[in-house]
């Protein structure tokens, strides 16, 4: 028997949805978090996942607010494929771990975070070289850097950790205006991502000339649709990836990958083993480098083991309301 939800809302965006609050510690710390707190949405399409990161603030919030609306009121665009090629996510740690990482995620393209602080460059490239190993040389091997460096720093570095064989790296810098003056001194081929977002227009990341590909997030663009129009309106590779969702949320990132009319490269969505556990049975966890399309839903069970204490949960669905308020008066 499904527990008894957090609120079911009658007003706003979120009128006639019900709403569950879970917090699930992280197995490994990424963006040095200890947990992931998610609104799940249950509505008549199916259900959302609301997890913004505790940072952001409320006018953030509201697209992932409204690719949370999305998911559990509208249905999913029709896939072209059934099967999405994944990365495996390898965080801040030790190089013989990062190595295992890989080895036991039978993934053939891993996407190493770099950068993180507290830790210097010379962990950075053990890490790399360790995941460079375990790839072998048919391996496809991509760096994250959250847009740390500066264009110097950039330079400088991928001058260093170029021998590693770089499919691309992802943010080195922080601005769309950065990553263009990058691009004009590397070879190493640019992905944008968080400067995304802050660009007025998919029209402005074209004439930016900032990038050679987009990874794309569905919760911070605001949906499943909104991604795709952006991604059609660019012209360039994109790269969906998750935002260190449940595997509801993930669901909707599997969704995007299987609409795009061609997907060049992997996708960053292989992110579930990054959480201690799931509110679904079967996580969606790659086979064979590859996750099968599929939208399983949370079973009772699991809603209730990862309901954090009352004051939280009750912070949790405030905070999305507060959201929606917002939304409503876009």
């Amino acid at each position: 028997m499904t527990p008894r939800p957090d609120r079911v809302f009658t007003d706003g965006p979120l009128a006639g949805l019900e709403g569950w609050a879970v917090q699930i510690p992280m197995a490994l710390r990424y963006r040095r978090l200890r947990e992931r707190r998610a609104v799940l949405l249950r509505g008549p399409a199916g259900w959302g996942e609301f997890s913004p990161f505790d940072q952001y603030d409320d006018q953030t919030s509201t697209r992932w607010l409204a690719a949370a609306l999305e998911s559990a009121t509208q249905p999913l665009p029709a896939p072209m494929r059934y099967r999405i090629p994944a990365n495996v996510t390898v965080p801040p740690v030790p190089a013989p771990q990062a190595r295992r990482l890989v080895e036991d995620s039978g993934c053939q393209t891993a996407k190493v975070k770099v950068a993180e602080a507290g830790h210097d460059f010379a962990e950075d490239i053990s890490r790399v070289a360790a995941v460079r190993e375990a790839l072998g040389e048919s391996g496809f091997l991509r760096l994250d850097v959250n847009g740390a460096w500066g264009v110097d720093e950039a330079e400088a570095r991928l001058r260093r950790l170029e021998e590693f064989d770089l499919q691309y790296v992802e943010q080195p810098c922080a601005t769309l205006s950065e990553l263009a003056e990058l691009r004009r001194r590397t070879e190493i081929p640019i992905a944008a991502d968080e400067s995304i977002r802050s660009a007025a227009s998919p029209e402005q990341i074209v004439s930016s000339q900032a990038a050679d590909m987009l990874v794309m997030k569905v919760q911070p663009m605001g949906g499943v649709n909104r991604l795709l129009e952006w991604a059609s309106r660019t012209g360039l590779p994109v790269i969906p990836s998750s935002a260190l969702e449940t595997s509801v949320g993930l669901a909707a990132g599997l969704a995007a990958a299987a609409a795009l009319p061609e997907l060049r490269y992997a996708c960053g969505l292989a992110t579930a083993s990054l959480l201690a556990g799931d509110v679904v049975p079967k996580p969606l966890l790659p086979e064979r480098g590859e996750i099968a399309l599929r939208r399983p839903k949370p079973a009772p069970e699991l809603l209730a083991r990862w309901r954090p204490e009352e004051e939280v949960a009750s912070g949790m669905i405030t905070r999305a309301e507060r959201a929606a308020a917002l939304l409503r008066c876009s």
